[in-house]
């Protein structure tokens, strides 16, 4: 099946544009939104400036009315795999898991890109549903390159995490950064389950590797915190605690601990 450039446009702009809490509140501008209304009310045809309305919209947390933009899209081209993810990722963003479940999987039936088939991995994940397995297994069939591998393995992890599996996790986990070792994610879900065993030493050498590919890794340090506090190494804890301040003044968590610990 052949690859739509169209869609993997719109997919890039949209993820581009929806990244953030802080993105959420920036596009939070009613003069904006009054403008896009308009260009898209004189040019009720024009793809491009109802997708900016619905990414406006979406960063907005104003999904219902984003999702009814989505749905005039769809309404006029349903067989648009981009429409489909968009509107996933609208949903997911609202909390809507089993919606954006039917939207990512309507869009992999279309075609099934690398982000839609990764995004309903994650969905699939993170509501232990054993479908995980199926969309990871398919992602390593369609894309086997070292990074979409890593990534499979990774949700694959997540997915045996969440059901208790935690021995068969360590090794997707393992797999994963094997793969792919600049995926940040498993670093933390690798060593969170070190940490909750109690294994604060062996934690500690994974999170320590991941600020060590990436010192502005703001969870790492927390998840330092949070080994060292748990092994009463209060100076080593209030001190990985007030990295992570420096680099994220919005994570509320080392903010809490460093008031425990004072």
């Amino acid at each position: 099946m052949k690859k739509s450039a169209f869609s993997f446009f719109f997919i890039g702009f949209f993820f581009i544009a929806c990244t953030s809490k802080e993105e959420k509140l920036k596009f939070f501008n009613s003069a904006y939104l009054d403008e896009l209304n308009e260009q898209v009310s004189k040019n009720p045809d024009s793809t491009n400036f109802r997708l900016k309305l619905v990414n406006a919209l979406d960063s907005a947390a104003m999904y219902k009315e984003s999702l009814a933009q989505m749905d005039k899209l769809i309404s006029k081209d349903s067989l648009n795999n981009a429409f489909w993810f968009i509107k996933g990722q609208v949903q997911e963003h609202s909390a809507d898991t089993p919606n954006a479940i039917i939207s990512y999987n309507r869009s992999v039936k279309i075609y099934p890109t690398a982000n839609a088939l990764l995004s309903l991995a994650n969905m699939y994940a993170e509501t232990r549903n054993p479908k995980t397995l199926e969309v990871c297994a398919a992602i390593k069939e369609l894309y086997p390159d070292r990074e979409h591998l890593g990534d499979a393995m990774f949700f694959e992890g997540v997915y045996h995490t969440r059901i208790g599996n935690k021995e068969k996790a360590v090794d997707l986990f393992n797999a994963s950064i094997n793969f792919n070792y600049t995926l940040m994610d498993t670093y933390i879900e690798l060593g969170s389950i070190y940490y909750e065993e109690k294994k604060h030493a062996e934690a500690i050498k994974i999170f320590q590797t991941a600020a060590s590919i990436n010192n502005t890794y703001a969870d790492a340090y927390y998840w330092l915190g949070k080994c060292f506090e748990a092994m009463n190494y209060k100076d080593s804890a209030v001190f990985n605690y007030q990295k992570v301040i420096v680099l994220d003044k919005n994570f509320k968590e080392a903010e809490e601990a460093l008031k425990r610990l004072k």
